[in-house]
């Protein structure tokens, strides 16, 4: 905190924001972006977005009736400014780390936060469930969706509004807050004057206004076209929201407090008088204030720690491969190699490494937007005509496009193959990013092939081998980097469905463990091993299964243990235990992997270690759950340790 944050300072709670006096604002919004500036530098997070929506929190609280009106922030990257004027200044220092606030919001951590966020395209479905429980209890409140402009990508954004249009008195308010788009000093003064009237029917907007939103979605530019009143539809932006029963403002300085707050009050009057859903267009742009982040908002999207000053600067430390790196590497060598190759992307080009791939192949490349159950069903439709597409996706958003992955790819046996980038944990975005749960809802799935790597080399080897089969398939692996194998240069492939033997025990019979490891934890069962003398296997595949080594395990071990960095229930241990059980075969069996509750945000070895996944809690598990045997393994600690 800067010495001069005096205005800051004194707020706790939306109550006191609205004790300071409407030309003290901006400079109020002057210290809450050098707050942000400060915190985020000191403990990493998402800060251009961040910078961006200053004046628009400070103006929506200023404005709504908070936590009395309800504000979901979309997806909720920009949502740090809404934290600390909501009485969470003083955590901020704990930021995405263990037992810290959260860098989405999330209702169990205050009353402000209206609805847990994470995902995109959620908030208008979510304010528009909370205004119709309003006035089904006949209460006067208002519900205000923020959702950005990537967003509203989302086939969910317009299903709602589609939904929403329908009610006439709906208590329900959109605020666009179009970050990649800039207004012209003009236009900032015109829409100034307008946001003084207290009409609703007044609207203010531009021909490159109307471009940047209908863009948003393309199909609605053509829609547009067609629309009746043809003339305004290409003249201002206001005719398509209002074919979806919305009353549209902008578009408006999100920067300017003078426009911002008496056009938020207008739309928050309107909405109480009952005229029906309110829809406001908001212009601001990312890392407002901070020159290093307007100049490259992507970089400093999620930066870790910095210093404000220097800003952020590429470390000269080796540093090993992310698993990310190497997929890159291999989609680019592949696609050489591979004209029916297609790469495919749901709006993460940088987080799933594609930057490279775009360059080199861009007739070869698509980022459909932020709408993951086009991705899948668009991947289908390439496969149908002999292509070859990949689609890199994180865990986490594949969860929502579930019906396309079994309708249109799994059932008419598609050979699409999903890179599926933070697989697992994935340390500081917490529940709403873990990928916990893909192996037990892929596998589950007829004609599909589960794979998951133990390394980096291992990695491009078995994304190669999936690429070259003539099923769906599925790669996982996690965010960062493994243990630093160095890939092949060549195309390799493994042999499908069978896994390798790691180390052997030399156990005497009637002691003999065998460990099944799945994935990344390959490495700390293979330290655990060393001190039980277990046999380790590398599965490599969950699906098909390789039943043959199972078999031949069980013939001379006496114990069974499998580890995994996902859901245990239903999981890859669920897979053995099944094999297992259509062999007649009966075994102690221990299942490790991630516990049956949501993960919240922390360091990833922290959260490993609690989850007992890595090398001492998977010593202390087997302990507990085998005691007997160790007796008779000589050098191995027999004191029973508690949980």
């Amino acid at each position: 905190m800067t010495p001069d944050s005096m205005l800051l300072n004194a707020i706790h709670s939306p109550a006191d924001l609205k004790k300071i006096s409407r030309e003290q604002l901006p400079a109020l919004a002057d210290e809450l972006r050098q707050f942000i500036l400060n915190s985020v530098s000191q403990t990493g997070g998402h800060l251009s977005s961040n910078l961006g929506t200053v004046e628009l929190s400070i103006g929506l609280h200023y404005v709504f009736d908070t936590p009395h009106d309800r504000i979901v922030w979309d997806v909720g990257h920009q949502s740090y400014p809404h934290k600390i004027l909501t009485g969470r200044r003083e955590r901020m220092n704990t930021l995405r780390q263990l037992d810290g606030i959260s860098g989405f919001p999330r209702r169990s951590e205050s009353e402000y936060d209206a609805f847990g966020t994470g995902h995109s395209s959620t908030s208008i479905s979510a304010a528009m469930g909370m205004s119709r429980a309003f006035q089904t209890k006949g209460e006067k409140q208002v519900a205000v969706a923020v959702i950005g402009d990537s967003a509203m990508t989302g086939g969910m954004a317009f299903e709602a509004m589609n939904n929403a249009g329908v009610y006439e008195d709906l208590p329900l308010i959109v605020v666009l807050n179009d970050n990649d788009m800039s207004i012209s000093p003009a236009v900032g003064a015109l829409n100034r004057h307008l946001a003084r009237l207290l009409s609703g029917n007044i609207y203010s907007a531009t021909k490159k206004g109307i471009d940047s939103v209908l863009s948003i979605a393309p199909p609605l530019r053509e829609f547009a076209k067609r629309l009746e009143d043809h003339a305004k539809g290409m003249v201002s932006p206001s005719t398509i929201f209002e074919e979806f029963g919305f009353t549209y403002f902008g578009p408006i300085n999100g920067h300017d407090l003078d426009a911002l707050i008496p056009m938020l009050q207008n739309v928050r009057r309107l909405a109480l008088e009952g005229s029906g859903p309110q829809f406001l267009h908001v212009v601001t742009r990312k890392g407002q204030g901070y020159e290093l982040a307007e100049t490259d908002p992507v970089l400093y999207h999620g930066p870790s720690t910095f210093n404000p000053n220097e800003g952020v600067k590429k470390s000269t430390a080796p540093t090993k491969k992310t698993f990310t790196q190497v997929f890159g590497e291999w989609l680019c060598d592949m696609a050489h190699a591979d004209p029916l190759l297609i790469g495919i992307t749901p709006a993460m080009r940088e987080g799933s490494g594609l930057v490279e791939f775009e360059k080199n192949f861009p007739d070869r490349y698509y980022d459909v937007g932020i709408a993951e159950q086009h991705a899948v069903t668009f991947a289908a439709g390439m496969a149908c005509e002999g292509m070859k597409p990949v689609v890199a996706i994180y865990s986490t958003f594949l969860q929502r496009a579930y019906d396309q992955l079994i309708h249109d790819v799994a059932i008419q046996d598609l050979p699409v193959l999903f890179a599926l980038d933070r697989a697992g944990l994935v340390g500081a975005d917490g529940a709403t990013h873990a990928g916990a749960y893909d192996i037990p809802f892929l596998r589950c799935i007829p004609n599909m092939l589960v794979i998951t790597p133990a390394d980096e080399a291992e990695c491009r080897d078995l994304l190669t081998t999936a690429f070259h089969q003539p099923h769906p398939s599925a790669v996982r692996y996690p965010r960062g980097a493994g243990v630093g194998s160095e890939p092949s240069k060549e195309l390799r492939t493994l042999p499908l469905g069978k896994g390798e033997l790691r180390r052997q025990s030399n156990e005497s019979a009637g002691a003999r463990v065998a460990i099944l490891a799945f994935g990344t934890l390959l490495y700390p069962a293979l330290e655990v091993a060393k001190q039980i003398d277990a046999t380790v296997a590398n599965m490599r595949f969950v699906k098909p299964l390789d039943v043959e080594l199972l078999k031949s395990l069980a013939q001379n071990h006496d114990y069974f243990v499998s580890i995994e960095d996902g859901s245990i229930q239903g999981g890859a241990g669920s897979a053995c235990l099944e094999a297992l059980a259509a062999l007649g075969i009966n075994k102690p069996f221990l299942q490790l992997g991630l516990p049956d509750q949501f993960i919240e945000h922390g360091d990833y070895k922290l959260l490993m270690n609690q989850c007992g996944l890595d090398s001492a809690g998977i010593t202390k598990a087997i302990k507990q759950r085998f005691p007997f045997i160790f007796t008779a393994i000589s050098g191995v600690d027999t004191i029973a340790v508690g949980k």
